[in-house]
């Protein structure tokens, strides 16, 4: 498959992957051709894999000793989610090729991660801010490193790390591989686009929003004051077997998550206050299935990637529309369907048609507002094409129930 090589290719048919995502069929032969590329794409795109494979071939073939506190490659991610998210890709497709691997970053001990470094790695993923640290102690040596990934470097942008990252990459030999993902192209991702590529191969992958055909996207126009008890009541049909709840601040994680318990639901918080420790045990606990329902801020969401999360609920509308598509992109993945609820307060219209506008797309309101609306439109509810989809009950009962309708 696209020139990889047979040990890796024996650890991707174990783990059934077999067809490339658009992404990698595109960068694979590029990178494994020695090019620097630029990859305008979200996350469940395939992403790591693209980079990936292609990194874990080069190293392979190219066997190198390692020097004591280098590596060989430099991963950078903006969260922590992230970092051990890719750390646990790169370690699955390469289980026979003997590279040695660290991950850097913050909220836990440093230890560890000192004496993981000792002795030199292969691959390290780091974020920037604990990376910086090491390197300022010289616990960590960048001279050898000849292949460069920035992923996400919008969410670096959103996170203030870009002057971070400058400050990395000036320790980097001036011959390497160079790449960098982004789900978008504000002006200082592209100004940093030009200082670490050289001429790179540009591959853009239409975004979950304009290829989510399989996410059920609605509306809840719905108080401020009704929201929880609309939650309640939606998180009682027997469908949602696994949903993530946005929220746009901590503290409003935590107090949702606070009254679901409460209400005898089974929640977790995760966001940027959080421990490393308690955000990791969350995420295990909610992919084993033990906690059904994951509360979580959008800088903490971009490391989540777990399958068969049925549905995404958006408490608060982001203030950035691009977020939207990327919460939602965390259901309707590995080819299955997922259905993304929106909770709309009068406070936050503008921001759902600007999310429609991004999306290209009406979002189904439900409840006596959205009859009202399909009536106004002409639409007969009782339709095939505009019924909620067959196995997900009726698209109104929870909040019927909130109503006291039933």
């Amino acid at each position: 498959m696209l020139g990889i090589a047979e040990p890796i290719q024996r650890a991707l048919a174990a783990d059934n992957y077999v067809q490339p995502t658009p992404i990698q069929a595109q960068a694979i032969p590029a990178l494994l051709a020695g090019r620097d590329v630029l990859g305008i794409a979200q996350t469940g795109t395939g992403k790591t894999a693209a980079f990936g494979l292609p990194l874990l071939q080069k190293l392979f073939t190219d066997r190198i000793k390692n020097a004591p506190r280098s590596t060989r490659a430099l991963i950078l991610a903006p969260t922590r989610e992230l970092a051990l998210q890719i750390d646990e890709s790169l370690r699955a497709y390469g289980r026979h090729l003997s590279l040695r691997h660290a991950v850097i970053l913050g909220g836990v001990n440093e230890n560890r991660q000192i004496a993981a470094m000792r002795p030199g790695v292969d691959i390290l993923v780091a974020t920037p801010g604990r990376l910086l640290d090491l390197m300022g102690q010289k616990h960590v040596v960048l001279g050898a490193a000849t292949t460069l990934v920035v992923d996400e470097a919008d969410r670096m942008f959103d996170m203030g790390f870009i002057r971070d990252v400058r400050r990395i990459v000036s320790h980097l030999p001036r011959q390497r591989q160079s790449m960098l993902f982004s789900a978008t192209m504000p002006d200082e991702v592209a100004h940093l686009v030009k200082e670490i590529l050289r001429d790179p191969i540009r591959i853009n992958v239409s975004p979950p929003a304009l290829t989510a055909e399989k996410i059920d996207q609605r509306v809840y126009h719905v108080e401020t004051k009704d929201k929880q008890a609309l939650l309640h009541s939606l998180l009682r049909e027997p469908d949602m077997k696994r949903a993530i709840v946005f929220t746009r601040t901590k503290h409003g994680a935590n107090k949702v998550v606070k009254r679901l318990v409460d209400g005898g639901h089974a929640a977790e918080a995760i966001h940027g206050n959080k421990s490393q420790n308690a955000r990791q045990r969350a995420l295990e606990e909610f992919k084993s299935g033990r906690v059904r329902i994951l509360v979580a801020t959008d800088i903490a969401s971009r490391g989540i990637d777990i399958d068969e999360v049925t549905h995404v609920v958006n408490f608060e509308l982001p203030d950035v529309p691009e977020n939207y598509v990327h919460r939602i992109g965390r259901t309707a993945r590995a080819g299955s369907g997922g259905i993304a609820i929106s909770f709309c307060d009068a406070s936050e219209r503008d921001s759902l048609r600007s999310i429609e506008r991004l999306v290209k797309r009406q979002l189904t309101a439900m409840g006596e507002r959205g009859e009202r609306r399909a009536r106004a439109q002409g639409t007969d509810r009782s339709r095939p094409d505009v019924q909620t989809r067959a196995g997900h009950g009726s698209a109104n009962s929870g909040l019927d129930r909130f109503l006291g309708r039933k």
